[in-house]
């Protein structure tokens, strides 16, 4: 049972985005759900988009915990599969959540949730590359992951849950491994330097005998030799 001010208006915000949605979310709404006056909203969560956010941050706190406590594959693109599943089985569990996340495009800063999704994307694309199987750099990577991941996920809930073809994620999902990912053995693509390139520049971090500026000027050269 919610115990504070802050757990109550959650708890009500919650219940309201998954019975209507955002729309559904007013202020009036959920003060009269929560029991509390508004002005105690403001107070917390400033605004309505700042009650969004910690409205879906809290029920992304399952799906982030199972991403990061999760074992590691000993294959590192079977990790990204792994994670390519567990998005879409957040997707298709929580809808309103995840449609409040990602179905209405917010420039600028992302959601507090959306960049903790990022930053564990980053890391498992940078374990590709260190493994010397990334066939793009990882930016280009984890976008092409995020793009088809978030657009799979979106088109499925469009569907009625007993018409929907999981297949259709499966599909894609393989089709984007292929299209950033090489075969096993490192090097074993069509363009090994541009490989060996991406693969030293995931290690650069941890390269502390060089210098921030010697560091920035290798990572300069490795970009030009992994665009070819």
């Amino acid at each position: 049972m919610p115990t504070t001010t802050r757990d109550r208006i959650l708890e009500a915000a919650t219940r309201l985005l998954d019975e209507g949605g955002p729309d559904a979310m007013s202020t009036r709404a959920v003060s009269a759900a929560a029991r509390v006056q508004a002005p105690a909203i403001y107070r917390l969560f400033r605004d309505k988009q700042g009650l969004l956010d910690a409205v879906t941050e809290r029920g992304f706190e399952q799906y982030v915990v199972a991403k990061t406590t999760r074992e590691r594959a000993e294959d590192p693109v079977d990790d990204l599969r792994r994670g390519w599943d567990l998005h879409l089985e957040f997707g298709l569990t929580h809808p309103a959540v995840y449609t409040a996340i990602y179905g209405v495009p917010r420039p600028g800063e992302p959601s507090p949730a959306v960049r903790r999704s990022d930053e564990i994307l980053l890391g498992i694309v940078r374990r590709i590359a260190a493994a010397g199987r990334l066939r793009v750099d990882e930016a280009t990577a984890a976008r092409v992951v995020q793009a088809a991941g978030r657009g799979t996920t979106l088109l499925l809930l469009t569907q009625p849950p007993d018409e929907r073809d999981l297949h259709v994620a499966e599909v894609t999902r393989e089709a984007v491994v292929a299209a950033i990912t090489t075969d096993a053995a490192p090097g074993a693509g069509a363009e090994p330097v541009a490989v060996a390139a991406r693969t030293l520049t995931a290690a650069l971090p941890g390269l502390t005998r060089l210098t921030e500026p010697e560091r920035a000027l290798l990572a300069e050269w490795l970009g030009r030799i992994a665009e070819g």
